[in-house]
């Protein structure tokens, strides 16, 4: 379909999907089996000037669109979802920084995030803190010009590599949500260190991490907005990332399509191509159609981000709710397509399956997102 995208979203589309055709696909199997986190891959994507797409032109990026993100992100998706989940991840505090950072916290990190020589991490979730965001125990306690951070986040990706977390931490409990603050620490800070690595069922090309707190002094300048809008801008930076999840879940879906389409024309029973039986017609029809679906609503999604629109929050969900059901629907039909061979790990549509249930859980589960659709639509009534 014709998305009318711009010459310079043609340019940036084009630019990462010649990349994953060469260099990702190839290695996705690999990737997958060895659990590790690409440093190569990372470091070629910084030489192609990938990161400059979530930074503005005047720190060396190439003008921080919503839509630019997420046709690198889908594009990565198609070829290995890990790799853009880390990708998806690094835009998030970068888009904290641009959006509720001072000139000095812009000055001292944009410029090394654009070229690809820091990664960021997001760290919001707890262990006793997925869905109910408000209910963290990190805390934060003034000392001088200093803060005190203690506490545990978890599933938090990049964590080991990121070169600064956004951490959101609680410096007024009798306050609620209103005392929750957003601060950046930096990767080497005493009392600052990564945990547990976790063992995932997909995306393993990403590193997921708990991150220890253990009396981390924070300097004050390092608090990102000011004291107490911490939830707030957490809420804010989910409203714009959960269009990049729908996008990652646009690429593994077309990767699985893609994948059905090309077996079921190679693949004979009865001495026929399997593609030319109504059955599977039928399902690579309902496949594409859903996969479509999923990614006019995105691109319509990320326009809205870009415009500013008052309606984020609740596209942004509908963005990522339906296009996460769509992959988890798309990638579990490709493994039918493929019948017995679909279930063996020989065969990419098994690792895609695996990375798509993900989608519908992170970022808000996709019974959070039905929740905050609801309160916008009663709230109009």
């Amino acid at each position: 379909m014709n998305y009318f995208l711009s010459e310079q979203e043609l340019d940036i589309r084009n630019l990462f999907t010649e990349y994953v055709n060469k260099r990702i696909i190839p290695l996705r199997k690999e990737l997958d089996e060895k659990h590790e986190f690409p440093h190569e891959i990372f470091q070629e994507m910084a030489r192609q000037d990938f990161f400059r797409i979530m930074v503005p032109e005047a720190y060396g990026g190439l003008g921080d669109s919503s839509m630019h993100l997420t046709l690198g992100i889908e594009e990565l998706s198609r070829g290995d979802a890990g790799i853009s989940v880390s990708f998806a991840v690094d835009a998030i505090a970068t888009k904290g920084i641009i959006l509720y950072g001072n000139d000095d916290q812009k000055q001292k990190f944009l410029p090394a995030i654009a070229d690809g020589k820091m990664y960021t991490a997001f760290a919001i979730t707890e262990p006793g803190a997925g869905s109910d965001a408000g209910a963290i125990k990190t805390k934060a306690v003034k000392k001088g010009n200093k803060y005190v951070l203690d506490g545990v986040k978890q599933f938090i990706t990049n964590g080991e590599n990121a070169g600064i977390v956004m951490v959101i931490a609680v410096t007024d409990p009798e306050k609620g949500y209103k005392g929750h603050t957003a601060f950046l620490v930096e990767k080497g800070t005493p009392g600052f260190t990564p945990g547990k690595k976790e063992d995932k069922m997909g995306i393993r090309s990403s590193v997921t991490n708990e991150l220890l707190f253990d009396n981390c002094e924070v300097p004050e300048e390092n608090i990102v907005g000011a004291p107490g809008q911490g939830f707030y801008i957490a809420l804010g930076l989910l409203d714009r990332s959960r269009v990049g999840i729908g996008a990652q879940a646009v690429g593994i879906a077309q990767g699985a399509l893609d994948e059905a389409i090309n077996y079921s024309g190679t693949r004979e029973q009865f001495g026929k191509p399997i593609n030319s039986f109504q059955a599977i017609q039928h399902m690579l029809a309902d496949m594409a159609t859903q996969t479509e679906a999923a990614r006019a609503l995105v691109y319509h999604a990320s326009r809205v981000v870009d415009a500013g629109g008052k309606d984020m929050t609740k596209i942004s969900a509908m963005a990522k709710l339906f296009a996460t059901d769509t992959a988890m629907k798309v990638t579990t039909d490709a493994v039918q397509v493929f019948g017995g061979y679909g279930y063996m790990k020989e065969y990419p549509v098994e690792k895609m399956m695996r990375d798509a249930k993900v989608t519908q859980i992170y970022e808000g589960t996709n019974q959070v997102q039905r929740n905050v659709i609801a309160a916008k639509l009663i709230k109009k009534t």
